[in-house]
């Protein structure tokens, strides 16, 4: 019994990991996005 217990909190941590794994790197992706445009909106108002 001890060993499907262990088995399946192991593999509730692996989902939970998996989850927050994909939420970070939608929040980077997500992050880099709106560097790339704030910086392009700089280039384009400081170009003649």
């Amino acid at each position: 019994m001890a060993k499907e217990d262990i088995q399946k909190l192991i593999e509730d941590a692996n989902t939970a990991l998996e989850a927050e794994y994909e939420n970070q790197i939608n929040t980077i992706k997500s992050e880099i996005r709106s560097f790339k445009a704030k910086t392009v909106d700089k280039i384009s108002k400081n170009t003649p």
